[in-house]
């Protein structure tokens, strides 16, 4: 017996072309696709960096500094014990005082140099990761539609949460650390060879499973933390879908389904989290173990050489202190490796986002275009869907003269809709025209289109802010006395001077502090307040109950005067205000003209009719 759905899985699904491959679909890539993916992070991260050049050039500055007076510390050390301890033994106190006084010197220069790098690193971190955060929000708000069709919000959200923090754990902690680790360990290599050749040999022999280690820490780590980027969006999904879809969660008692579908997202996410986790642990354990069984042998064989008279107490005590030093940042290394890992897999994801292209491209912006008295026009438009092989349009011809309201009716499925969205260029067609006064949406600049049409659909979709603020979404250079205009002309003004701070009062989340009707009434005014030419209502009233619908209806009489509209509606009672009537059937037009005459030819829209006068009746 196969396992109940959450009720939020049937929206996850999403279209074979927006998938990212997940740990295992990496995999399957061939080596060329995962250098591209690999390439394409690199590209992104380069680009990201490239305006703080002179900010990182001296960050490095700053860091070679730090890091020279860091290495002074152990041969200091060394002169104190084989020159400064001997001529105080002699009574000259000199040597030894100056030793300890630069000691002091370069301990208080490298404090002052730390802070100016961390602060300068961790301003330039939090510019990038700004920079990107705005980057991919502009970006997402430009992509078609049909791209927020077929990839989740939740995905969008995760790419702007969980992996832009992944980034940031790189630029704020781990370039830090890389930077200082690769400086230290390039200069304590050169004072190892510089302070006893022979020892420096010696310690050759120990690279050998050193590059072994990080050689296989870094390829396991990478598909761990790609696997972790992959859960943790899952996780993030389904809550968001969890929380946007309640009522029905609460209504249908999925609570405990849910639950145990997040449980298993979440112990997805936990395992992936720990596995990275064990890769890192194994490879700083096995580099601490070689690190010290290196410390072993140079003790073994410089104390050796000491009791030879080949080497001085003072070099091997500093030759000793700058090894430890040198295994340190060899491990900072590998956690650099482990964060780098895990910010390369969510750059992956986010500079997939970046890769999207509109699939709506629109023309150069030019001088502003008034679109009035608009005329459409479907010049033989046949349109399928990117994710589908279907055609839901397969040859429609039609024109809608200025100033006229024309409604369409159909069984759900028929493209309605489909048109509507045409007529708005959420999407274009395969083949035909859509026009505007005669000139095809493609050559129309997109602001001009977008002032020219308003959309009001069966959600009329509130934004958190004032009723006021989202009035005046339809032209925000509105003065207050321009919003409470419109709305008195559609017959809002009387219900929002009722509400506890007026037109100042909080709509809340999706405007779930006003019922359904008052939010259409708002959004209504909002569409009047744009004044734009072509109105398209998408089943504006079908959530309503009567006397909500004839409220709303007088709106948009007040609305649709003058204005070319696009009506979509399963009630009759609104389509029955239209000027003409567009029976649609499998994408094609069967009945065409007005109500009156449609209902006294006695086919399908007549049909419908008296079934809706049988329904008011009953």
């Amino acid at each position: 017996m196969s396992q109940p759905k959450t009720i939020t899985e049937d929206s996850e699904q999403e279209s074979p072309e927006r998938r990212e491959p997940d740990v295992e679909g990496y995999e399957e890539l061939d080596r060329q696709e995962r250098r591209e993916l690999q390439k394409r992070s690199r590209r992104l991260l380069g680009d990201l960096l490239a305006p703080h050049s002179k900010g990182a050039v001296l960050a490095l500055v700053l860091a070679l500094l730090d890091t020279a007076a860091e290495m002074a510390r152990p041969l200091l050390i060394a002169a104190v014990i084989d020159s400064g301890i001997p001529a105080a033994g002699g009574g000259d106190y000199g040597p030894l005082a100056w030793y300890v006084i630069g000691y002091a010197a370069s301990s208080v220069a490298s404090a002052g140099l730390t802070y100016a790098f961390m602060t300068l690193s961790g301003r330039i971190g939090q510019d990038v990761l700004l920079d990107l955060r705005h980057r991919l929000f502009r970006h997402v708000q430009k992509l078609s539609i049909s791209f927020h069709e077929s990839y989740r919000s939740s995905k969008i959200i995760s790419r702007l949460t969980s992996d832009v923090e992944a980034l940031s754990e790189l630029l704020e902690e781990s370039i830090e650390g890389l930077l200082r680790a690769f400086l230290s360990v390039v200069t304590i290599a050169v004072l190892l060879i510089w302070l006893d050749l022979p020892l420096t040999s010696v310690i050759l022999l120990t690279f050998i499973p050193l590059l072994l280690v990080t050689s296989a820490y870094r390829k396991r780590s990478y598909q761990h933390f790609r696997r972790t980027r992959t859960t943790i969006a899952r996780v993030t999904g389904h809550f968001v879908e969890t929380m946007n879809g309640i009522r029905a969660v609460q209504a249908y008692r999925q609570e405990g389904t849910n639950s145990r579908s997040m449980r298993e997202r979440n112990a997805a996410n936990q395992d992936a989290t720990v596995r990275a986790g064990f890769a890192l642990a194994h490879s700083t354990a096995a580099i601490n173990f070689i690190g010290n069984a290196t410390i072993a042998l140079v003790l073994l064989v410089g104390g050796w050489r000491i009791v030879q008279g080949e080497l001085a107490v003072g070099v091997l005590a500093a030759y000793v202190l700058y090894l430890r030093k040198f295994y340190d940042p060899v491990d900072d290394l590998a956690r650099f490796a482990n964060s780098y890992a895990s910010a390369s897999a969510a750059l992956e994801k986010i500079s997939g986002v970046l890769a999207e292209q509109p699939k709506v491209a629109h023309p150069p912006e030019r001088e502003p275009l008034r679109i009035s008295d608009a005329s459409v026009e479907f010049r033989h438009v046949e349109f399928r869907y990117p994710s589908g092989e279907e055609t839901v349009l397969p040859d429609l011809d039609v024109r809608i003269p200025a100033g006229q309201t024309v409604a369409m009716v159909g069984a759900t499925g028929s493209g309605k809709s489909t048109i509507a969205k045409l007529l708005a260029r959420f999407y274009d067609p395969v083949s035909g025209v859509v026009a505007i006064n005669g000139v095809d949406l493609r050559d129309i600049p997109e602001t001009d289109l977008r002032a020219a049409i308003a959309m009001v659909t069966q959600e009329s979709f509130l934004f958190s802010g004032s009723v006021a603020d989202n009035i005046a979404l339809g032209r925000p250079s509105a003065s207050r006395a321009d919003v409470e205009a419109a709305a008195k002309a559609i017959g809002a003004h009387e219900f929002i001077s009722k509400l506890p701070d007026g037109y100042d009062s909080e709509v809340n989340k999706r405007g779930c502090r006003l019922s359904a009707g008052q939010r259409q009434l708002v959004a209504l005014a909002r569409v009047l307040l744009a004044d734009p030419a072509i109105v398209i209502l998408d089943e504006a009233t079908s959530s309503m109950d009567i006397a909500t619908e004839r409220t709303v209806q007088r709106a948009l009489r007040t609305v649709l005067s003058g204005r070319t509209a696009l009506i979509i509606a399963h009630r009759l009672s609104t389509v029955l205000t239209a000027d003409r009537v567009l029976v649609i059937e499998r994408g094609r037009i069967v009945e065409d003209g007005r109500p009156s005459d449609l209902i006294g030819n006695g086919d399908q829209f007549a049909a419908l009719h008296e079934a809706w006068l049988i329904s008011t009746k009953g």
